[in-house]
């Protein structure tokens, strides 16, 4: 039977939690669980609320000796060289992108089960959360270009639950706006100077080398003119994009704002840990036990250290990076 600890993350901002009390009711192997002390008091709840279910608190370093660690921004992880090699770790590892993340867990032969990989009956267990990013981007993003959402023509790029929430938000504040799905990217390239407001909500295939947005691109937009990307992929399909933060968002280049805070949903923590907790604690006794269901196998990105997910290998061998 493995520990399983429950880590603060350092990101900025990052207040979202695994798991709420409420929702250890659905665990039986309570007294295997170890949170770091403090663990809820971004959502306002004592350590001692946590305790009466049956759970262990202890510092950091105890809770990083843990068999298994869980940390909602995995991806982002400040501790790798201080745990033991072949931990599981579970969380949004986002494991293509993140290569420096990667490539300790390749080299100490950990075990990365990704959150942003687990389905159930063809659905996203966490699909919520995307719809939240979607719609806190949208909030914190038009602060930053002067217009109200009624002021402006937009450009919402993908059609999936992030763009589901930021169209919610865009059309209750009287914003106008045109959604490109994956088979009008060519439309978007054609179109997108039109726009006040481009949101990246697309999905994007890792495997590709092109862009939707090429650096010489901003020449031709308006001064001004807001990218607000949720999707957050440096590298890949906005050139001139790179990762922010919620305490300085945005950054300018050519005339053109970038937004790119990627742990927007972070602004949320309390609606969006609600539906985290409920979802997880399902798989928190299987942690424990070792006895994966199908879908949780099929999140495993990398296995001891073995590449699991074929488009980790792909996208760092096309780019010369080490794979192992």
């Amino acid at each position: 039977m493995n520990t399983v600890g429950f880590l603060i993350s350092h990101k900025n901002n990052e207040k979202r939690r695994a798991l709420m009390p409420e929702d250890l009711d659905q665990i039986t192997n309570l007294g295997n669980l170890v949170f770091e002390n403090g663990y809820g008091e971004s959502l306002g709840f004592s350590d001692e609320e946590y305790k009466a279910k049956g759970v262990k608190f202890a510092a950091r370093e105890e809770v990083l000796r843990s068999d298994v660690l869980v940390d909602v921004k995995l991806g982002d992880a400040d501790y790798l060289d201080k745990i033991s090699p072949k931990t599981v770790l579970c969380g949004w590892a986002h494991s293509v992108q993140n290569i420096d993340f990667t490539s300790e867990v390749i080299r100490k032969k950990h075990t990365v089960v990704a959150w942003e990989n687990i389905y159930e009956y063809g659905r996203y267990i966490f699909y919520r959360n995307r719809e939240v990013a979607g719609e806190s981007a949208v909030l914190q993003a038009f602060r930053y270009c002067g217009k109200m959402p009624y002021d402006t023509k937009v450009a919402i790029i993908g059609n999936g639950q992030t763009a589901k929430g930021a169209m919610r938000v865009l059309t209750a504040l009287g914003a106008e706006v045109d959604v490109f799905g994956r088979r009008l990217e060519k439309t978007f390239r054609i179109l997108m100077t039109n726009y006040d407001v481009i949101v990246n909500c697309v999905l994007w295939n890792t495997d590709r080398t092109d862009r939707l947005i090429y650096r010489d691109d901003l020449k031709k937009f308006r001064p001004g003119t807001l990218i607000i990307d949720v999707s957050c992929d440096p590298n890949l399909e906005i050139e001139t994009s790179h990762p922010t933060t919620i305490d300085d968002p945005v950054y300018v280049v050519d005339g053109v704002i970038h937004y790119a805070v990627d742990n927007t949903p972070a602004m949320y923590p309390f609606t969006v840990s609600r539906t985290i907790s409920c979802n997880f604690a399902r798989y928190v006794d299987s942690l424990v036990t070792g006895e994966y269901p199908e879908n949780l196998v099929a999140a495993i990105d990398l296995d001891h250290g073995v590449i699991k997910n074929d488009a980790i290998r792909r996208f760092r061998e096309a780019r010369g990076i080490f794979c192992e």
